[in-house]
């Protein structure tokens, strides 16, 4: 069931959640163990992320030093395809422009239309590890809109071998990324958003947005997207606060801010213990204030931890 099917059939805000495929070398009991926790809250869908590449050095037994390409978490498809199947609940692959060219794109959506699963979440991704800026591999997209297009013409039964294209048939649901605070490479606020309406006019079918702190930067994003003429569904992405270090990571990592009030809160904690209850009850609140304000769903971002959602989830739903 695409996501927007489920969003417009749903009688009030959803539950949804974001999950890390194990890492290389690991096992689905991994994964597993989080969506047990969270199964009881019937989450309405599962989004898996994707990881790009990286250029690691390694040195043979003669002192020489080689550069190898690893992905430390691999499995996206096939991930989604066992908790589709095992757990009976609609999944959200991700699929990234970086490190992945455009036939590899292309196998990688066979194969998910192949299995049965017809929602995508469509992303630039980050730069590369040692990449000053992001930058695209041999053959790859440079911007998330041109995979979308991609997509959007493997509905259409468009390959990139036209030869083939008469025999594919497909119907993804598209989902893009949204940025209530500004993506951090854009130059302003009204350019991010008219590269964000540029997407749904490309064919996005519904927006989740970066993770935020204070609910009301997101309802005065939703106000200035509906301003341009952005009607999709908009989804707040959500992630319980949950250690001190946080406080600087989250923001130079995704350009978000901070509320100064859940600053001070969390540096007076004494315990870890007491920061992820800090965390805790601030999300629950948050939530609160976004589903009363009509949210189509709330969408957790879990690092494939559960026990803070957890609690959250309960309390809201």
């Amino acid at each position: 069931m695409r996501v927007t099917d489920i969003l417009a059939s749903a009688k009030s805000t959803l539950f949804t959640l974001e999950l890390l495929p194990p890492l290389k070398g690991g096992d689905f009991h991994a994964v597993s163990v989080s969506i047990d926790q969270l199964m009881p809250y019937q989450p309405a869908y599962i989004n898996i992320t994707n990881h790009r590449e990286e250029v690691v050095r390694h040195s043979d037994d003669k002192g020489l030093y080689h550069s190898v390409k690893v992905r430390h978490r691999a499995g996206t498809a096939s991930v989604a395809a066992a908790i589709h199947y095992k757990y009976g609940v609609e999944v959200v692959p991700h699929l990234i422009c970086g490190g992945s060219t455009a036939q590899e794109i292309e196998n990688t959506l066979v194969d998910l239309c192949f299995l049965g699963i017809d929602n995508v979440l469509v992303l630039r991704g980050d730069a590369g590890k040692d990449e000053p800026q992001f930058s695209p591999c041999d053959g790859g997209y440079l911007y998330a809109i041109d995979l979308l297009k991609q997509v959007k013409d493997l509905n259409n039964s468009k390959l990139l071998d036209p030869k083939m294209s008469a025999s594919m048939k497909a119907n993804f649901c598209c989902g893009v990324a949204g940025y209530p605070e500004v993506h951090g490479e854009a130059l302003n606020r009204a350019q991010d958003l008219l590269h964000l309406k540029a997407k749904v006019d490309a064919g996005a079918d519904y927006i989740v947005t970066q993770m935020f702190f204070d609910p009301e930067i997101f309802i005065r994003f939703v106000a200035d997207c509906r301003a341009i003429g952005i009607t999709v569904p908009i989804i707040p992405g959500i992630k319980p606060l949950a250690s001190k270090k946080q406080l600087d990571l989250l923001p130079d990592l995704f350009h978000i801010d901070i509320p100064e009030l859940l600053r001070k809160e969390v540096q007076a904690a004494k315990t870890d213990v007491a920061v992820r209850q800090i965390g805790v009850e601030w999300a629950i609140e948050q939530c609160k204030r976004l589903k009363a304000d009509g949210v189509p769903a709330l969408h957790f971002y879990t690092m494939s931890k559960a026990d803070n959602v957890e609690a959250v989830v309960k309390a809201v739903f």
